[in-house]
């Protein structure tokens, strides 16, 4: 949600941030909506004033004068039920433009349509060079009995798989070598609902835009999430906070749910794109202060890093431009890993940042040293998210006998096993 009162002062910046982010948000509605909501609560005002005083001035009055004035105040008593009746009529308008507002890039934001103009910043680690041919990670999880995804299918559709066995165990490995690292560097780790009140989405910024992309439980009004993201930030949702209790650090692991609407025919083949994924996921609540919403911004990005640097695979770090952002994101970096069997990076962790855009919208609020009342920055980003990380550590371990190395960072997780094979 952003304030008003920037949108009033500067409507042909939020004009632009919708446009530059491909999206459709009627400012010149809103405004309309908001000068006729403003006039209605202004007249409100004058009216409940005025009844106020007729009120008080009744109980001196005598006669005639007296008569006048009981009428004078029942006469403002149907106009203040006319008037609450047009405020409510016309606030829902008002509210549900609002939600479409997009908030501005940043300047550092490349401008493009799309995640091919994203702009890459840096590659960390080597890919390395194999003297046999590649199989991609649907074979070898195959072939080893860690993969099966046609009874995955089978019981639950496409983009749908089973992890058995080492597979299985290797997913929870790189889930808890990402916990691990983050409770190290002091992040508070949560169990959190999944099955979320529609509202929190609302909140967060995932409806309405993202709403054909959820999982709904419409019987309930409840929403699967997408991430735990969404239960993290609302965590403090319609609470003041203390300044001195500021960043508030969370991790969560959960699964994940998403539609994929959309996607008929993109990446059918594998881990990729799937409906189903278990992630560990990293929120920062912290004060409204600019600067320190850009160091955070580092630090979780930092965090993804470390975890990749851990398991020993190449990625790239790319400045995400404005037609792949987010509604609410003021800048994204997109982590990429190195896929083999996509002869390309395949993006594995998103860093965002929104300054007090979901803040506004959960009402998240803290007391700063002067005693003044201000909305939270919040900000987010992937520690790992599995299967589709197994993607490259399936097919950059592999050997030329199909059997799997795995890194050491995660051995301590799989009882000490350091090599996948095929059952014998």
């Amino acid at each position: 949600m952003i304030d008003i009162k920037l949108i009033r002062s500067d409507p042909d910046k939020y004009t632009k941030a919708a446009a530059d982010k491909n999206m459709s948000a009627d400012i010149a509605a809103l405004l309309e909506a908001d000068s006729a909501l403003m006039d209605i609560n202004q007249k409100l005002q004058d009216a409940r004033t005025a009844q106020n005083n007729a009120g008080k001035q009744i109980a001196e009055l005598t006669g005639q004068d007296k008569v006048d004035a009981i009428m004078s105040v029942k006469s403002l008593k149907t106009t203040i039920a006319e008037l609450e009746a047009q405020a409510e009529q016309l606030t829902p308008k008002f509210d549900d433009l609002m939600l479409l507002v997009a908030q501005p890039a940043a300047e550092e934001v490349p401008l493009g349509k799309d995640d091919t103009e994203n702009l890459e910043l840096r590659t960390v680690g080597e890919i390395p060079s194999f003297d046999f041919e590649l199989k991609d990670h649907v074979e070898l999880g195959e072939a080893l009995d860690i993969i099966d995804i046609p009874r995955g299918v089978k019981l639950a559709g496409s983009r749908n798989f089973i992890l058995k066995g080492a597979g299985a165990m290797l997913h929870q490995a790189v889930l808890r070598l990402a916990m691990d690292q983050m409770i190290a560097k002091g992040y508070q780790l949560m169990t959190v609902p999944v099955l979320v009140n529609e509202d929190v989405m609302y909140g967060t910024g995932y409806f309405p835009l993202g709403r054909d992309q959820a999982y709904l439980a419409e019987r309930d009004n409840k929403s699967l999430v997408g991430t735990s993201e969404v239960p993290l930030t609302a965590y403090h949702s319609g609470e003041i906070l203390e300044a001195s209790d500021l960043p508030k650090k969370y991790i969560a692991v959960s699964t994940c749910f998403r539609r994929e609407a959309g996607a008929a025919g993109k990446d059918t083949r594998g881990l990729y794109r799937i409906h189903t994924f278990d992630k560990v996921e990293q929120v920062v609540i912290a004060p409204n202060d600019q600067d320190q919403s850009i160091a955070y911004h580092q630090e979780i990005l930092a965090n993804s890093e470390d975890v990749l640097k851990a398991l020993e695979l190449p990625y790239r770090v790319v400045n995400v431009c404005t037609g792949d952002l987010g509604q609410g994101q003021v800048q994204k970096f997109d982590i990429e890993t190195w896929m083999p069997s996509r002869d390309s990076y395949g993006e594995t962790h998103s860093a965002s940042r929104f300054y007090e855009f979901q803040a506004r919208r959960l009402n998240i609020r803290y007391r700063d040293e002067d005693g003044k009342v201000q909305f939270c920055h919040t900000l987010n980003n992937t520690v790992i998210a599995s299967p589709r990380i197994m993607i490259p550590l399936l097919e950059l371990n592999q050997n030329a006998d199909g059997s799997i190395n795995i890194p050491a960072a995660l051995r301590q997780y799989m009882g000490g096993l350091a090599k996948i094979e095929a059952p014998k």
